[in-house]
């Protein structure tokens, strides 16, 4: 793992479980979900489309891993691509408060 990727999932999992937030109570602690559309059998994906997700939501009985991609698509009516994409906006996000902050609080 390259120091860009360890400092990206840090990024991610300091966000909270994605879905949690969705629902209403962000903040929950997260693992690290690695989507595996597009890759091959036994891969998973890239470190920068990384999902956090928190442990019953990861591998619970009514997470992704638990209940299964399509099941879970379906009972929570968001796919892997949707989660990722708000995944994405989150991160964003938080970089930019996090970057105004610094320059906010700088001494010259």
């Amino acid at each position: 793992m390259t120091k860009d990727e360890k400092q990206h999932l840090n990024k991610v999992a300091a966000i909270g479980c994605v879905l949690c937030h969705l629902q209403g109570t962000p903040g929950s602690l997260a693992e690290i979900h690695h989507p595996r559309k597009g890759t091959g059998m036994g891969q998973r994906a890239s470190h920068f489309d990384a999902i956090p997700l928190c442990p019953e939501h990861h591998r619970g009985s009514t997470g992704i891993h638990g209940m299964g991609v399509k099941a879970f698509t379906a009972h929570y009516d968001i796919d892997e691509a949707g989660l990722l994409h708000i995944t994405r906006r989150l991160v964003a996000h938080k970089d930019h408060l996090s970057v105004g902050w610094r320059k906010s609080t700088q001494v010259d």
